[in-house]
């Protein structure tokens, strides 16, 4: 692992952690603070039977780490997502983040069969009107695999 890398890694997951603590002590939608609705602004709990994480953030945090979604559509027969979509972890092997419900988001590995411009098709993944996240999926990757709630 270069010096580079890991510097880019700790930078990343103190933004993720500051936007956390922003969230969880800022104003909720309601006027109120953040932690006195006692509702965490990000939880991680492992999916049984797998070696995945759901990961559940609070509206207010969603917001502050700005996660977008969209839905992956089909295209002759393939699901195709968008490249913002596509994650390549530090092995190469390629996921996205799904969508399940709102504020919730679960890694999916996924097989891709080609890139056309932005447009990545897929070979192996998640059907097409799955919801995936185009913004903020190295935020959910930081939570996922760093973040140990209080």
């Amino acid at each position: 692992m270069s010096v580079q890398w890991e510097v880019k890694r700790l930078l990343r997951l103190a933004a993720v952690c500051l936007a956390l603590i922003t969230a969880a002590y800022g104003l909720s939608a309601c006027g109120a603070p953040a932690e006195e609705s006692g509702e965490e602004a990000a939880t991680v709990e492992p999916i049984k039977g797998t070696h995945t994480n759901l990961v559940t953030l609070n509206k207010e945090a969603s917001e502050t780490l700005g996660i977008k979604t969209t839905a992956i559509t089909q295209e002759g027969g393939r699901a195709v997502l968008p490249d913002t979509a596509l994650v390549y972890a530090a092995d190469g092997h390629t996921f996205t983040y799904a969508s399940p419900k709102p504020n919730q988001y679960v890694r999916a590995e996924i097989t891709v069969d080609r890139i056309d411009g932005r447009k990545v098709i897929l070979k192996k993944g998640p059907p097409a009107g799955t919801n995936v996240v185009t913004v903020g999926s190295q935020e959910l990757f930081g939570l996922e695999n760093e973040y140990e709630p209080e």
